[in-house]
Formats: C-alpha cells, sequence, structure tokens
C-alpha cells in the first residue's frame, strides 16, 4: 500500500506559489554565492594570474607556497590579534550587561530604546565608518587631535634643534592603529552581541529563577548556577559567528590607512592580505591563484577553530549521551 500523501486543491498551489517565491533567492545564492566557491576552489589549483587567459592546473603548488609564506602567518597573527582586543572586551562587557538589563528583581525601563541606540552602528556601512574614523584621527588637524592638543595630550617632535609638541600622528603607531581598529569592531558589533545575549536570557523560563530566589540564592549564584549554563548555546553561537566574522574583516583595516595594513603592515589581516595579492600587484603580475588559495586556507583555518569550539563548548550531557550510544 502507498503511503506518498500528496497536496491537493489549495495545498498544491500554495506549494507551487512556494516554490515561485524562493527561486530567485536560489538564482541570487547560485549566482553570486555557491559559484564563485566553487570558481575559488578550482582557481587556488591552478596557475590562473594577470592578463593571462590560459589557465593551467598546478596541484597543490599554492598551497605549499602559501605553508612557507611568511607574509600570510604574519597577516594571519594580525587577524586573530585585532580579534581579540576586540571580542574580549566585547563578550565580556555585553554580558554583563545583558544580565544586568534582564534582571527581574530590577525590572529596568527603556531596554527598548537602549538596545535599539546600542544596535544603530551595525547597521552602518563598514567602509563609510573607516572613512570617518579616518578623518577623526587624522593627523595633524584631526578632530580627535584638536579635541586632546589643548589638554596637554600630543607627542614631541625636534625642530630647528627644539623639542616642541605635536600633533599626535595615530597611524604611524603600532599598537595605536591595531587599538583604533579593534575599538571600531567592537563599537559596530556590540549591540549585536548584547542583543543576542539578552534574547537568550529572557528565553530562559522565569520559573528558574523564581526558584532560585524562593531558595534564598542571591543574585551572583543565580547568575552563576542558572543563568550562565543555561546560556551556553547562545554563547558558543556568539563565538563561532565572531570567529568567522573576525576572520573575514577587511574594509576598516583595508581603507583606514594605505589600503595595504601601514603602519609596517601591522594591520594587514588575511583578506587584505588576499586582496593586495589577487588586485593590487599591478596588472599582469597579479596572482589570482594563489589569492584563490590564502582564500581556501582561511576558509579551512576557520572551520577548524569553528569545530574545535564547538566541541570545547558543547553540553556535557550531549558527550555522555554519545558516549552511551
Amino acid at each position: 500500500m502507498s503511503t506518498n500523501i500528496r497536496p491537493e486543491g489549495n495545498a498544491a498551489k500554495l506549494q507551487k506559489w512556494g516554490f515561485f517565491f524562493v527561486l530567485p533567492f536560489i538564482v541570487a545564492y547560485v549566482f553570486f554565492h555557491l559559484y564563485p566557491t566553487i570558481y575559488t576552489f578550482f582557481l587556488s589549483f591552478t596557475d590562473a594570474g594577470g592578463f593571462r587567459r590560459e589557465i593551467n592546473v598546478v596541484g597543490f603548488a599554492n598551497f605549499e607556497r602559501l605553508v612557507h609564506d611568511e607574509q600570510f602567518w604574519r597577516a594571519l597573527r594580525n587577524t586573530f590579534l585585532i580579534w581579540g582586543m576586540n571580542f574580549i572586551p566585547q563578550i565580556g562587557l555585553a554580558l554583563l550587561l545583558a544580565i544586568w538589563l534582564s534582571d527581574l528583581r530590577l525590572n529596568l525601563k527603556l531596554k527598548g530604546p537602549f538596545r535599539a541606540i546600542v544596535y544603530m552602528p551595525n547597521l552602518l556601512a563598514a567602509a563609510s565608518v573607516a572613512l570617518l574614523f579616518r578623518s577623526l584621527f587624522d593627523w595633524p588637524q584631526g578632530p580627535i587631535n584638536q579635541f586632546l592638543f589643548p589638554l596637554g595630550i600630543h607627542g614631541w617632535t625636534e625642530r630647528a634643534g627644539e623639542i616642541v609638541p605635536e600633533a599626535i600622528n595615530f597611524f604611524r603607531s603600532v599598537t595605536l592603529s591595531r587599538g583604533i581598529v579593534a575599538f571600531i569592531q567592537f563599537w559596530m558589533w556590540y549591540g549585536h552581541t548584547l542583543i543576542l545575549l539578552m534574547a537568550g536570557i529572557t528565553s530562559i523560563s522565569s520559573t528558574y529563577f523564581e526558584a532560585a530566589r524562593v531558595d534564598g540564592a542571591n543574585s551572583w549564584q543565580t547568575t552563576w548556577r542558572i543563568t550562565l549554563p543555561l546560556l551556553r548555546p547562545i554563547l558558543l553561537f556568539v563565538l563561532v559567528t565572531s570567529v568567522i566574522g573576525g576572520m573575514q574583516v577587511f574594509e576598516i583595516p583595508f581603507l583606514l590607512t594605505d589600503m595595504r595594513g601601514a603602519p609596517d603592515f601591522s594591520i594587514r589581516t588575511s583578506m587584505v592580505y588576499v586582496y593586495n595579492i589577487g588586485f593590487q600587484l599591478g596588472g599582469a603580475h597579479n596572482d589570482r591563484a594563489y589569492a584563490a588559495a590564502m582564500s581556501v586556507g582561511v576558509f579551512l583555518i576557520t572551520l577548524v577553530l569553528a569545530v574545535i569550539i564547538y566541541l570545547f563548548m558543547r553540553e556535557r550531557n550531549d558527550v555522555k549521551k554519545e558516549a552511551n550510544r
């Protein structure tokens, strides 16, 4: 006896219209995402570059070059450093504020407008934000220097044998440049992280908190014993997506200085280096195949990190269930 149940009448018509409305997304996804991804993997195994139309398959030659490329590993270190400088304070402060704003005992008002305000930077285009901060920290007449100089916060330089005060050239300092990039990333994504954590906390059943209050638990005990353990899935999601986003940082470090990660390539991230090799060597010298290999390398590193984070942060109960199978 056949168990296939086919939709009839209005259900069949609705199903057909559903496919019709989903089709534009599928076409756009295949054309703008799936095909470029597959083509990138293909290019990584070739010698494509410059204006040459001939493409020859060279196997793993590009990946062998990648393993020994000190500049790539330096760019990767910059990426992780900038991500850490941004994410650690971001998750810490967002978690504290999310717990505070979601505390039923405090019952704070105006939480909605506050969330909207902190989320607004995430709606801005990264390119426009980079140009904005480039003008704010400009040397020597940028608004930040004009504010700091009268307060006595400035650098020093020698002129005509004398040491005289000078405006701070932020983008000639490795530490300050990295700090500015990390701050921009923090400022743009902090609101997004805060809203996700608040959503996770508010989704926890209030009966747990009420029971803890009846048992005499204080705010710290409630947070440590109830909120954080039940918030683990959201924290895992935030951490994994942050790693993926951090590995793809491009616009801010690319546009903030000279499009090559100055000063001293200290803010040249992996994606900036990929763009430099693939499109900025100059016409016939652009190495698209090696840039594709670097993109594949970054993808594989990100994938491995995401799996490690998942295995490290997954629930203990899930591990026990798998062990008992």
